[in-house]
């Protein structure tokens, strides 16, 4: 495959290939040569600039606004002290914010600040599940991203990432959590292990990623070596889904878009249907999923399985009556910038356990980050 054309300049002034003809090239590579997972073989995805966001992108960004100044305020937060280990540490999304706002307003000391807790996290894994690795680690990839980590301090962090990702925590791998684990595991682990394979250019990682969540979202061909628990919430036997199908009712009411594998979480099958916020928990790791998907070059991610991500969402407001609270707020804006739809979005909102802040980097698509704070109720605490 030819590279001419797709090529761009570095930090150092060096033309390297752009990360597009990079996954193009390599997962050409992995289909040739097979990568024994029994992926669906496709055409490579043409990937955009950036795990995330391209630097571009941010940088056309408003330096105004509730969801800006809510932004700066999270990077002014400390970041000493990273921890994989605590799947609730706040750090990893404050790091985040620091990138962000470094690459928008140019501020040296924010990149310096992330430079240092992209080093004290490493090593910080010890004594970890892989919940907490999967909850924790996506932000501070997406984050050496942002800030274009080079020379020794990339080496460092690439090879850190490579053995990570292998890394059994409890007995599981992020990879194994991702492809056995439904639920809201399963799908934190999915979208650490993309932005991995996006950041390191694993283009046969990317693919087989990609395999596993056409599996979750019930696409034909997908993954299905998912383990479930309890079938309470089930669309019915023989088959078990991640997310129930279109048009799947029980006992006359509707469980389309229903999570089985958190939902039961709330308890066996009732109605009206408990508001159980493991469902958002595993949203926050799916929707993430998409995102990063779709721009490693799977464009029609959020069609799949019946537009599967916008069955949930619906169901979790029709049937459930149970809207985006607490850290799940920034979910909305990124679900109605992928649909066109309009479920309630705040703003500010309340960055989750692994991304956050989309009401500035994502809301603006469709004017919902304009206005004022909207009222909503007190977060259901986890």
């Amino acid at each position: 495959m030819s590279e001419v054309g797709l090529r761009r300049t570095d930090r150092e002034g060096r033309s390297v290939p752009c990360r597009s003809a990079r996954v193009a090239l390599l997962l050409t590579i992995g289909l040739l040569l097979g990568s024994g997972s029994g992926a669906q073989e496709t055409a490579p995805p043409a990937a955009a600039e950036g795990v995330w966001m391209s630097r571009a992108e941010v940088r056309a960004l408003p330096m105004e606004g509730a969801a800006w100044e809510a932004l700066v305020a999270a990077s002014s937060e400390s970041t000493s002290s990273p921890d994989l280990s605590d799947q609730d540490d706040p750090t990893n999304v404050r790091v985040l914010a620091k990138a962000l706002v470094h690459v928008r307003r140019g501020d040296p000391l924010l990149r310096d600040e992330v430079l240092e807790a992209l080093a004290a996290v490493r090593g910080s894994e010890q004594g970890a599940t892989a919940l907490a690795v999967s909850r924790e680690l996506m932000a501070y990839v997406i984050a050496a991203d942002l800030v274009a980590l080079e020379g020794v301090a990339r080496a460092e962090f690439d090879s850190w990432l490579r053995d990570l990702r292998l890394q059994p925590f409890g007995g599981r791998t992020i990879r194994s959590t991702h492809e056995d684990r439904p639920n809201n595991w399963g799908t934190h682990a999915g979208a650490t292990r993309i932005a991995v394979a996006l950041y390191l250019d694993d283009a046969v990682e990317l693919q087989r990623s990609a395999e596993v969540f056409r599996g979750w979202v019930g696409e034909p061909g997908g993954w299905n070596g998912f383990r479930f628990g309890g079938d309470d919430w089930q669309a019915g036997p023989p088959v078990e889904y991640a997310v129930n199908p279109a048009g799947a009712t029980r006992e006359g009411h509707s469980i389309d878009g229903v999570l089985p594998d958190d939902q039961r979480r709330g308890g066996a099958f009732q109605w009206p249907p408990p508001r159980e916020n493991y469902v958002y928990e595993a949203l926050q790791g799916a929707v993430v999923q998409a995102v990063l998907l779709e721009r490693g070059g799977y464009g029609e991610v959020w069609e799949w399985g019946d537009r599967a991500i916008l069955r949930a969402f619906h169901w979790l407001h029709d049937q459930a009556d149970y809207p985006a609270q607490g850290d799940d707020t920034w979910i909305p804006h990124l679900v109605n910038r992928a649909y066109g739809s309009e479920f309630p979005a705040s703003v500010p909102t309340r960055p989750g356990k692994g991304m956050g802040f989309s009401d500035w980097s994502h809301g603006f698509a469709t004017g919902a980050s304009v206005g004022d704070e909207e009222s909503y109720p007190p977060p259901v605490l986890r």
